[in-house]
């Protein structure tokens, strides 16, 4: 339950009477999989208020006519004036009909105000592993919160996706907005997986009707229509369920080459060029049937010995790839021509290699965190192919990381135990994080550096959550005073945004061209949000 009186900019959650929806809990790393489940129960999301006090103590008006003598006569008049609101506000209310006459108060009305009062002042906040929901309650989330709020399902559940970038522009903000995305699917049979080419267009801004403040509504019109959006998709056949896709960040929409990797459950590793199937989307007339688009992988990698998930490209070297997988290996795939080509294993790591992220700085150099509890790092120019820094990292198994590219030293890790690490590369040695949070209940998921704010990161996580993350914030001692017996006093002052509402999320990214919005996907399908606070 939440607490209006805190300050932190967070979504807040409340319960209130409804079917009754308890999520399961667990621990859920980045290589389980789970079936789909129908999703009943949604995160409430309450925005702090400001409890304001007036006094009239001490307060001096200056008159700026110079006309404060007035007659006696008008100060008469004047003292009526208040003695007779006084009278009414003794009435309780002073709102007159047509004829004059003080209307009657609605009991009704005046219970639901009392019960709303009562409601308030038991809000609290609500913790996700912690709390729990009493029989017949619910949660239910609270629009006002979010700029923007949109559920898409597809056919079946996303283990991995990634945005696409486009000619729509940089750093828009205007509404409605329309992006691009890829996604792999994890069906229930292995032939029916696919590589999803998907436009969403008409994104509107979240309406909410605030009927006590007329003046709150927006200035443009086109901004504020609550309209749903428009899923556009093509497919590409995929062998397999789709473990992990990364997009090349060359990319764009409307090249005639846009690759994205694809790591398949049946320890393959394809690559696909997608610009027929972005073409089609973007067509003004009737699209090409679907049997006509290339649906050939460019290239297949089959010296992996079993499936894996770690998969990236480098953001400086175009067509340069990683794979790792669940046998402790790494391949790098060197471009050349319009194919690829291997040279050798990455040999270091003593369990699943779970991710890969290249150096945001260096072309050479990239990162690997493994169930080892480990991560390391590599120097492609060394024949040896061995690790040239490595460091015990968590005490238990590490999912994801993620290199800041805007603050190049920085990297951030998430574990199993839920556990989120930031790291000074400058001096990167066991225990030596410069910031760890232990707020989370759920194994990390996913883990990505906000591409526009170099102090935010968005965290995915088995307890339902994606999590907006701000190292920036300091704790605030009044606010903490306020937050005092009420749930809140646990919340981490840099958690900025708590997002409920899907079951088993698996990832979750900043969309690179329109900051603050955020996708994430889960087995109940995906989310595109972007708070107010970000």
């Amino acid at each position: 339950l939440v607490r209006r009186e805190l300050k932190s900019q967070r979504a807040w959650m409340s319960s209130k009477q409804g079917k009754r929806d308890r999520p399961e809990e667990g621990k859920a790393g980045s290589k389980q999989r789970k079936e789909v489940e129908d999703v009943k129960g949604k995160g409430k999301e309450k925005k702090p208020e400001e409890t304001m006090h007036d006094s009239d103590d001490e307060l001096e008006f200056e008159d700026p006519y110079d006309d404060d003598e007035f007659s006696e006569e008008e100060d008469s008049e004047g003292q009526d004036g208040a003695q007779e609101e006084d009278d009414d506000e003794e009435g309780g209310r002073y709102q007159y009909d047509s004829d004059g006459d003080i209307p009657e108060i609605d009991a009704d009305e005046e219970e639901e105000d009392a019960d709303m009062t009562a409601l308030e002042n038991k809000l609290r906040v609500w913790r996700p592993g912690v709390d729990t929901l009493e029989e017949g309650e619910e949660l239910d989330f609270d629009p006002s919160v979010y700029d923007i709020l949109r559920s898409i399902t597809v056919e079946w559940p996303c283990l991995s996706f990634q945005p696409v970038l486009d000619r729509l522009g940089a750093a828009r903000t205007r509404f409605p907005h329309s992006l691009y995305l890829v996604a792999g699917t994890q069906a229930e049979h292995a032939a029916d997986n696919k590589v999803l080419v998907m436009k969403v267009s008409r994104l509107h801004k979240t309406k909410v009707v605030d009927s006590d403040d007329e003046d709150s509504e927006s200035d443009d019109d086109d901004d504020d229509v609550d309209e749903d959006p428009i899923l556009e998709t093509r497919s590409i056949p995929h062998s397999g369920c789709v473990n992990r896709l990364r997009v090349m960040p060359q990319a764009t929409c409307g090249d005639d080459i846009a690759v994205v990797a694809t790591w398949s459950e049946t320890g393959r590793v394809h690559c696909w060029n997608i610009s027929e199937q972005l073409t089609s989307l973007d067509a003004s007339g009737p699209s090409a049937p679907a049997s006509s688009l290339n649906s050939t992988p460019l290239y297949t990698f089959t010296q992996h010995t079993t499936e894996g998930y770690a998969l990236d490209w480098s953001p400086l070297t175009k067509g340069r790839l990683l794979s790792g997988d669940c046998a402790n290996s790494i391949y790098l795939h060197e471009p050349s021509g319009a194919e690829w080509s291997s040279t050798g294993v990455f040999a270091g790591h003593t369990g699943s290699v779970e991710d890969i992220q290249w150096s945001p700085t260096e072309q050479d150099v990239f990162s690997s965190c493994s169930v080892d509890q480990h991560i390391r790092f590599w120097d492609t120019r060394v024949p040896e192919r061995r690790p040239r820094l490595s460091a015990h990292a968590h005490n238990s198994d590490i999912n994801v990381i993620s290199w800041n590219h805007k603050v190049g030293y920085l990297l951030v890790s998430g574990d199993d135990d839920g556990i989120i690490r930031i790291w000074d590369l400058r001096n990167f040695k066991k225990d030596r994080f410069v910031a760890e949070f232990t707020y989370l209940r759920g194994s990390i998921t996913s883990v990505e550096w906000n591409p526009v704010d170099d102090s935010q990161i968005v965290v995915g996580s088995s307890d339902n959550q994606v999590t907006t993350w701000d190292m920036s914030l300091e704790p605030d001692p009044e606010g903490d005073e306020l937050g005092q017996d009420t749930g809140a006093e646990d919340v981490p002052p840099q958690l900025l945004f708590q997002h409920l509402g899907q079951q088993d999320v698996k990832e979750c990214h900043w969309h690179p061209q329109i900051p603050g919005l955020i996708i994430s996907t889960a087995s109940d399908g995906f989310n595109i949000y972007k708070s107010f606070n970000t």
